[in-house]
């Protein structure tokens, strides 16, 4: 999962950085744009930049780019200026998730080597993290070695590939030499791999589809847990792991409904564990992941044009895998669980049908009533897995539903769980790490619509209400504490900020990474706030 970018910390004066780049910040104030504070400019080089603003028409709206080549006092090759929106020549207290955008839209694009000046002690990690998210270009299959359809995925996949656009070498974060330096170090190599692991999970959303079915996806997950093995040594080894359940072992366990949408395909589903277990842990946590390689609807197929981002069905899965493997190499003292149910949904002779009753893992049968409504049966049986676990809290996520898009739009996540206080913390964790969620509610008077005359559970209700009926079935499978009570349990439907129709900011076109971060940060609150638990 390391990428081509290294990220490192410096006190060097920014001019004298010898880089390809130097990216400075422009407020936007109320008597004209000017230079963010902390740039370290000497005057000659800021009052230069400050007329080139002038001349580019730069208003230091947030995430608006502007290049400066050989700038006066300047060792770097050119000045990319970059909108941090309202401020003035002394603000510093910006808002963390525009420092992200603005720095990743400085840095996004660029390559060779990249500084970024930070404005403030307190925005180190905003600045680092928004550099490590705008390093990022989508991959695009080599010309040189095109891909053989009649081939076995597993070999298509190993198909070269290059970069569509630049990616920086190294980025140095340059902070005043006058800053306390205490941790310096360690928020930057936690914004490095939260970097690395939304770009991995950008990179499993950006496959091809045909090069990423429910195998692949299990292969590209043992190469990255051996990586990060084999990096990490002895801090890491057999406690990150991997286990597998294949069709047959998904059928002798009752994973009907994993194993009835996977039925339609040439491509066997799978159940892939990935297991943080580190001494002491305390807590744990459980992470299940929508994983449809892609998803054609099955029989109740879908229109060509809705099938056309499809491969990002398992941006879910993708989001748990990544969000796992970060927390292994950030060390958390938490048990972290990733359950990736991983099928592709198509419309084979096999396929299951709408009328069809699949008996769940649980033990209670279900009745098929659209088959492009798959994504809850894999996250059911996986729930339930988790649940005989018994761990402390369970979070799920998924591109489930075209209804969240439609509520909530393209940017905004929905998040459902029983109980307030839980719902409350995910919610600050995705706040904390810049990520956009919404709390939505799980009505009681809706659950009659989910009953079924000739199975337990209908799987899906009427056209209204739609991400909350989902939401709803999915409660039915969380387990209860000894005591009776539910685990803590919450839903995060991220149908529409999974993938991006264009770039803005830090987000490339294609796969963003949404939910690697609030997953991380939700695992941090609980490695901070479980001290004595052993």
């Amino acid at each position: 999962m390391t990428r081509s970018t290294t990220l490192v910390v410096s006190d060097q004066p920014s001019p004298s950085l010898a880089t390809d780049a130097l990216v400075l910040g422009v407020y936007a104030g109320d008597q004209g744009p000017g230079l963010v504070a902390g740039h370290g400019l000497p005057r000659r080089s800021a009052s230069h930049l400050v007329q080139a603003i002038a001349a580019l028409g730069l208003t230091g709206a947030l995430g608006e780019v502007g290049c400066v080549p050989l700038t006066p006092g300047v060792a770097a090759g050119q000045v990319v200026l970059t909108g941090f929106g309202s401020g003035s020549a002394r603000t510093t207290a910006y808002d963390p998730e525009s420092v992200r955008r603005a720095i990743g839209a400085g840095v996004r694009g660029r390559g060779g080597t990249v500084a970024v000046a930070v404005p403030h002690p307190g925005l180190l990690g905003a600045v680092a993290e928004g550099a490590a998210f705008g390093a990022y270009a989508v991959s695009k299959v080599s010309d040189r070695a095109p891909v053989d359809e009649s081939a076995p995925a597993a070999s298509a996949g190993s198909t070269a590939s290059a970069a569509s656009a630049a990616v920086p070498t190294t980025i140095t974060v340059v902070v005043d030499a006058s800053w306390p330096d205490a941790d310096r170090a360690a928020v930057v190599e936690r914004a490095a791999a939260l970097g690395d692991g939304v770009a991995w999970c950008r990179d499993l959303v950006n496959r091809p589809p045909n090069l990423l079915g429910p195998q692949e996806f299990v292969d590209e997950v043992r190469d990255v847990v051996r990586d990060a093995v084999a990096a990490g040594g002895a801090r890491i080894a057999d406690r990150l792991t991997v286990d597998v359940l294949d069709e047959r072992a998904l059928a002798h366990g009752g994973f009907g409904g994993i194993l009835g949408v996977g039925q339609g395909s040439s491509r066997p589903p799978r159940l892939a564990t990935l297991s943080w277990r580190p001494p002491a842990a305390r807590a744990s946590i459980a992470l299940v992941g929508k994983g449809i390689t892609f998803d054609s609807g099955g029989l109740c197929i879908k229109p060509p044009a809705g099938m056309l981002t499809m491969k990002s069905d398992m941006a879910g899965a993708a989001a748990a895998a990544a969000a796992a493997v970060t927390i292994a190499r950030l060390d958390l003292a938490v048990a972290v669980t990733a359950y990736l149910a991983l099928a592709e949904n198509m419309p084979g002779a096999a396929a299951q049908r709408p009328g069809d009753v699949v008996t769940m893992r649980d033990g209670r049968t279900v009745e098929i009533l659209d088959t492009d409504a798959e994504g809850r049966m894999v996250l059911a049986d996986a729930i339930t897995l988790a649940g005989e676990l018994a761990p402390d809290a369970i979070v799920d996520i998924a591109t489930l539903t075209g209804a969240q898009v439609m509520s909530l739009g393209d940017r905004v996540a929905a998040l459902m769980a029983d109980e307030d206080q839980f719902r409350d913390r995910v919610r600050a964790a995705a706040r904390d790490s810049g990520e956009l969620v919404w709390p939505m509610p799980l009505p009681p008077e809706l659950r009659p619509s989910l009953d079924s005359p000739v199975a337990d559970l209908a799987h899906k209700a009427d056209r209204f209400g739609g991400m909350l009926t989902a939401g709803l079935f999915l409660r039915e499978f969380v387990p209860s504490r000894a005591d009776g009570t539910p685990v803590p349990w919450a839903h995060l439907d991220i149908a529409g900020p999974s993938y991006a129709a264009g770039a803005d900011g830090y987000i490339p076109r294609g796969g963003t990474g949404f939910g690697v971060r609030t997953l991380v940060a939700l695992v941090e609150s609980y490695a901070a706030t479980n001290p004595d638990r052993r």
